[in-house]
């Protein structure tokens, strides 16, 4: 996979929601991941995927990530990369895992988190680089993907 970058830096706030509309949310277009699992997304969802919070305790999502945003392409490949590890999500409302919730992870640190709605159907989550050694370590010995 090749994992391209966009230059988010050079683009307004309007530009990278109509490209992530363009890629993401065309019914036309379908997102498959590699095992051919159509993975549903919608323009709401580009706030909670490219914002971040200011305060990590809060949640806020006020600041927009161009470090995430540059990397928006990678959603895709990520899914349909036959060679990324993929895991069961952990769930924070129940504090288990929970076996709808699948996390891919590619280039060592970055994972895209999909809710598997029923067979071969899923809605995206988020995607995001992980920072911390130790979030990646629980990511990483969660149980793998079946």
């Amino acid at each position: 996979m090749t994992y391209k970058k966009i230059k988010s830096y050079e683009m307004s706030e309007a530009d990278l929601r109509a490209l992530w509309k363009t890629e993401y949310c065309d019914p036309a277009k379908p997102v498959l991941t590699f095992d051919g699992i159509r993975v549903k997304f919608f323009p709401d969802m580009f706030d909670h995927a490219f914002y971040e919070s200011d305060d990590w305790k809060e949640k806020d999502k006020s600041i927009l990530s161009l470090n995430r945003c540059e990397k928006m392409l990678w959603i895709k490949e990520a899914l349909q990369d036959s060679t990324a590890k993929i895991k069961v999500g952990w769930q924070a409302k129940t504090k288990s895992y929970a076996g709808s919730r699948r996390v891919t992870i590619v280039k060592g640190d970055y994972v895209v988190i999909i809710q598997v709605q029923k067979e071969k159907e899923a809605r995206f989550v988020t995607a995001y680089q992980v920072h911390k050694e130790e979030t990646m370590k629980k990511i990483l010995d969660g149980p793998d993907w079946k």
